[in-house]
């Protein structure tokens, strides 16, 4: 298998570089992080000008085309630069669901405007008990004249805050943990009786808490057949997933230069600690687990847009594992071998520290992604 980029994703992987290069350096990425929005709505309009919030969609709706190898490209140089853009909530898994899902209608109201940046998307799909387990529903949504009221709590709603648009899972029929019966709504969060709890994460990025109190959405906003929805939810998750583990690809490997520089910089008895053996096998012991990851990352995006099947699934969340455990070795290891300098506010290894061990709780973390790649191979 040739795992070299094409000229065209070369060319899109340099485009993303030098726009993260140029535009984001870390004393930039605090000013964002402490706007009202969380992030730079310019180097969203930039990424949109670009085109780059159109890759991950089909041409015959707007997009590039893109797949998860394009996805991995971008997220890697966006994980690099600890981007707080909400690009994976909002094109590949928000956007995901809306192509996957959406009738016609649907697509041509809100697509284009997502393709474009205009719109953007968040994917409320967690509750304060369901612990990653996609078909543990609690929300309810009721049918009423003209549409539903949907009622309920959906809690860590990534980039939640800057949405225009909420997608919302909620049980329309059968019992809290039933696979059947799981719908997905378009809900405006200005909606009467949307009551939104917002809060900066501790590793950048904003989310919220949303409480549902009898929220009326038309009939035209639930996205699919009714309560056929977690199928959709479990393949986009997986495609997000992937583009997770590009990111975290990213930032390891930012982590992994800034501390072989310090090595080499680093003077203790008259010469660079790089030089002493015992530092020496340490980041031998972090360039292994940086390769096994980014194999690992590779083989997510190769999968990722497959049809669903048991050995997808079983490939994904392997890769989760592994990206998710090398994440935090990593981020240890480079911090033990910075000393106390590595956890200061002002040096941009503590924020990819905590960035790395937040990527590795979402979407499920290793214990989670262990216990269902030993299920599904059971079943095989």
């Amino acid at each position: 298998m040739d795992f070299n980029l094409t000229e065209e994703q070369q060319m899109l992987q340099d485009t993303v570089a030098r726009l993260v290069r140029e535009q984001y350096g870390f004393e930039a990425r605090e000013g964002f992080y402490r706007s009202e929005v969380g992030f730079s709505t310019a180097f969203w309009q930039q990424l949109s000008e670009l085109g780059l919030t159109a890759v991950p969609f089909d041409e015959a709706l707007g997009g590039f085309g893109g797949g998860c190898v394009d996805n991995l490209v971008i997220m890697t140089e966006l994980g690099r630069g600890l981007c707080l853009e909400p690009f994976l909530h909002s094109q590949i898994f928000g956007g995901g669901l809306l192509q996957q899902l959406a009738n016609p209608d649907q697509q041509q109201t809100l697509l284009p405007q997502v393709v474009s940046g205009e719109l953007q998307l968040a994917v409320a799909f967690e509750e304060p008990q369901s612990h990653y387990r996609l078909n543990d529903v609690a929300c309810r949504a009721e049918a009423v004249e003209g549409g539903w009221r949907i009622s309920g709590r959906k809690s860590v709603v990534i980039g939640g805050d800057s949405a225009d648009r909420i997608l919302v899972s909620a049980r329309t029929f059968g019992e809290q943990r039933d696979d059947s019966g799981i719908s997905l709504f378009v809900l405006d969060p200005a909606a009467e009786g949307v009551s939104r709890s917002g809060y900066p994460c501790i590793d950048g990025p904003r989310a919220f808490d949303l409480l549902l109190e009898k929220v009326f959405v038309p009939s035209g906003a639930m996205l699919g057949e009714e309560g056929q929805a977690l199928g959709a939810l479990r393949y986009q998750q997986g495609r997000a997933i992937a583009a997770q583990c590009a990111e975290a690809l990213g930032s390891m490997e930012e982590v992994f230069s800034l501390t072989l520089d310090y090595l080499k910089t680093r003077k203790q008895f008259g010469r660079p600690i790089g030089e002493f053996q015992v530092l020496q096998h340490r980041m031998a012991d972090i360039c292994s687990e940086l390769e096994q990851a980014r194999s690992m990352a590779i083989m997510a995006a190769c999968v990722a847009d497959e049809p669903d099947s048991d050995d997808r699934s079983r490939r994904l969340t392997a890769a989760k594992y592994i990206v998710a455990r090398a994440a935090r070795f990593v981020a240890e290891q480079a911090i033990q071998l910075h000393g106390g300098i590595g956890m200061t506010w002002e040096y941009s290894l503590s924020h990819h520290a905590k960035r790395l061990v937040m990527l590795s709780h979402q979407f499920g973390d290793d214990d989670h992604h262990l216990g269902v790649y030993a299920q599904l191979m059971q079943t095989a």
